[in-house]
């Protein structure tokens, strides 16, 4: 289950890394075939390009399937 609090807070870290704004970050996600991707680990920040609807995407940090795409955290997908 997904947790909007945390969600929102991922989402404002993936945008200030990439150094966009959250609208900036899902406009891009929503018109390219890849999105930015966040692991959900409350200690990892790792980032990467995934598809728009990944919600089990691999994390080379903590080794788990725990990153989630821009789109996803917004609840547009």
């Amino acid at each position: 289950m997904s947790d909007s609090k945390t969600d929102t807070g991922k989402l404002d870290t993936l945008a200030t890394i990439e150094s966009m704004t959250v609208d900036e970050l899902l406009e891009q996600g929503t018109f390219d075939s890849v999105a930015k991707g966040i692991c959900m680990n409350p200690s990892c920040d790792y980032i990467t390009d995934v598809e728009p609807d990944q919600d089990e995407g691999w994390c080379e940090v903590c080794n788990t399937p725990t990153v989630k795409s821009a789109l996803i955290l917004a609840g547009i997908i």
